[in-house]
């Protein structure tokens, strides 16, 4: 089913989990994904980037997540943008039938960030889409986001956090749905020097100077062990790739206002290290399904395994229930494909 983050959001806040924001690039991506949550019964949010629409043209990938609400209709899926940068692209998110977008002002001054979210959210709350934006900076590389690099994040991470009285502020100016926070986490497979400590105490003061606000964690890939050595020991080059530790994501979902993790890294790595694995062990493989099924597979087993850290499980059912009950039913816009 097809809606917002709202009803998500809403028993996420006082439900102790966190819903995962997957980024999907082409077909096999976004089965694993849907496969996953349908088997779990979790909510998602499937995350389409500025970057995956230059690749993968955003009627297709509309297409391809039709056929997921279709198919899966027991599901709760939203359909984000991820990290918009200008209010034309917001614009053309919400005409393509997004259900939620992220507009990323936080590269720019504190007052062009409130002038940039604010035009956003009128733009997408004239047509029931949800905003998200971001204060604060993150470390690392995503796509056409470039943070610090990691030695200098680390070493001087409490003047890049988020601030809890400026959010308090820039919600109140902006009018924002969500608020994507720095809170120590970072972009891509190599993230940190060290391993990194999620700075709980500035989560805590967010939720003190914004009550009730959904807080979102970019950068939240864990980077597991077994699939950089994989991706290594079958030719590939992943020196000092290290993430998030799950444990610290889970606390951040459990017991504090985190209701929204984003997951893109752990993905590509995933379906990376199979198809190496497939073409190293067979070089002679030359049918696409028989390296892309394991890719797709190893899809499949991580989002199952970041749906247990996020104990979104089980939680589909009363999230399409809330949603019913607001008795705001999706505009028609919705439905419509791109």
């Amino acid at each position: 089913m097809l809606m917002t983050t709202r009803p998500m959001f809403d028993l996420a806040l006082e439900g102790g989990f966190g819903i995962g924001a997957f980024n999907v690039n082409n077909m096999e991506i976004t089965q694993g994904i849907i496969e996953a949550c349908a088997d779990a019964e979790s909510p998602v949010i499937l995350q389409i980037s500025k970057g995956a629409r230059q690749y993968a043209n955003i009627r297709f990938l509309r297409r391809i997540i039709d056929a997921c609400v279709e198919e899966y209709p027991s599901v709760p899926i939203a359909i984000h943008c991820d990290h918009g940068d200008t209010i034309d692209l917001i614009r053309t998110c919400v005409d393509d039938g997004y259900t939620s977008v992220m507009i990323d002002g936080s590269h720019h001054p504190y007052d062009e960030n409130v002038r940039l979210t604010r035009e956003a959210v009128e733009v997408a709350h004239t047509h029931g889409v949800v905003v998200e934006a971001e204060l604060g900076m993150l470390g690392g590389i995503e796509e056409d986001v470039v943070g610090l690099d990691p030695e200098t994040y680390q070493r001087e991470i409490e003047k890049y956090l988020t601030d809890a009285d400026e959010a308090a502020d820039f919600r109140a100016k902006t009018g924002i749905d969500s608020l994507a926070v720095a809170i120590g986490t970072s972009h891509g497979a190599c993230k940190f020097v060290n391993e990194p400590k999620l700075a709980f105490d500035r989560i805590e003061a967010i939720m003190t100077t914004c009550p009730g606000l959904p807080l979102v964690m970019h950068g939240s890939s864990s980077v597991p062990r077994e699939f950089v050595d994989l991706i290594n020991r079958y030719g590939g080059d992943l020196p000092g790739a290290m993430g998030v530790p799950e444990p610290q994501i889970a606390d951040a979902v459990r017991k504090y206002a985190v209701c929204k993790v984003n997951i893109d890294t752990d993905l590509r790595l995933a379906m990376t290290a199979k198809i190496r694995e497939v073409f190293a062990t067979n070089p002679g493989e030359f049918d696409p399904r028989k390296y892309l099924g394991p890719a797709r597979a190893a899809i499949v087993d991580m989002v199952r395994r970041k749906l247990e850290m996020l104990n979104s499980a089980g939680k589909a059912g009363a999230v399409i229930d809330h949603w019913s009950r607001q008795g705001q039913p999706m505009p028609s816009h919705y439905s419509r494909v791109a």
